[in-house]
């Protein structure tokens, strides 16, 4: 079967049919995926970076990283290097690495600490960089990076807040105002000079990432929010929902956190059916209330050996909409 072409799953899968290595698809997803974040819109005064379109040499790159073996190895080398079961961070040395590898790169993960006594870390520069599109000469660019996955907690409440975290400890609107009102502001506070090798002139948000949508409605987002149209967009609901909207050849497949960022695509034994799926999330929710991540597959047409990633979106356990409603409540009155 096909894979409706108006998704991004299909658009990904489409523009890179030879990646097959884990470390390169994501990375390539980073560079390829729309923003999360519209970078003209008003509300964000022009601090939203964006990686604008790919071109041609580093396409060719991307594909050096699998094929080529010392290209290849410098990546894993570097993957393996601390490894985190973080995702924002798998997501930051990935990144690191392409604007390092592309001469970009003037710093990461710089730290800023006061300067009394204590030495207490007052913040970090996730990237320093110096893009080719900016001409302030001796001037660097701080990026602020994060990869995010929120779901909408209900349509009747379509602000910034009412996207929350899986765990439910975070949400859009609270982590926007901590890059926007803090993070971004580092490079001014006086103990930064110490650790500066150039002079910030601008700082900025890259912000990727999926939002997901209750039962996978259509939502349109108001612009006054300032999300990318065409960002990633996926489901949440509870496992009954799987079932309404189950085809025969669907195949599933629970995806761990650091398998979150590209499409999934896996050798075909790989896939669990429906009833199959459906009991490991029953185990699953016995002995812990997270949302689960799941990929609905499809056999490639062009193998037959492996599965694509059509949609996907996390199962919620019982009572978690619940609980999401209340946070959210809590949100807005606190706001």
């Amino acid at each position: 079967m096909a894979i409706e072409a108006s998704t991004h799953q299909a658009r990904f899968h489409q523009r890179w049919p030879e990646l097959r290595d884990p470390h390169v698809r994501a990375l390539a997803w980073l560079l390829y995926a729309p923003d999360l974040l519209a970078p003209q819109a008003a509300c964000w005064e022009g601090r939203v970076a964006t990686l604008g379109q790919l071109s041609p040499e580093v396409v060719n790159w991307l594909h050096d990283l699998q094929d080529d073996p010392v290209r290849h190895a410098a990546l894993h080398a570097e993957m393996a290097r601390q490894p985190s079961a973080r995702l924002g961070r798998y997501a930051e040395k990935l990144l690191g690495f392409y604007l390092r590898e592309q001469g970009l790169l003037v710093a990461a993960n710089l730290q800023v600490r006061n300067q009394g006594p204590t030495l207490e870390t007052l913040g970090e520069f996730d990237f320093l960089v110096r893009p080719p599109d900016f001409e302030e000469a001796g001037g660097i660019v701080h990026w602020e990076f994060a990869t995010k996955f929120y779901l909408l907690q209900s349509r009747d409440a379509c602000q910034a807040d009412a996207f929350v975290g899986p765990n439910l400890a975070d949400s859009l609107g609270r982590k926007m105002r901590k890059i926007m009102q803090q993070q971004l502001l580092l490079s001014a506070h006086p103990a930064a000079r110490a650790v500066l090798p150039a002079p910030v002139v601008a700082a900025r948000a890259l912000v990727k990432g999926w939002l997901f949508y209750r039962h996978d409605e259509a939502l349109t987002l108001p612009p006054t929010m300032g999300i990318a149209p065409d960002h990633c967009r996926g489901f949440w609901g509870e496992a009954q929902f799987l079932r309404e909207r189950a085809v025969a050849a669907d195949r599933y497949v629970l995806l761990p956190r650091l398998a979150w960022l590209a499409p999934a695509r896996l050798p075909l034994a790989e896939g669990l059916t429906l009833e199959e799926l459906l009991l490991r999330l029953e185990t699953l929710f016995q002995t812990d209330d997270s949302p689960v991540m799941v990929a609905r597959c499809r056999p490639s047409a062009s193998t037959g050996a492996e599965l694509l990633e059509t949609a996907r979106g996390f199962v919620v356990p019982p009572l978690w909409e619940e609980r999401a409603a209340a946070t959210v409540q809590h949100a807005v009155v606190q706001v």
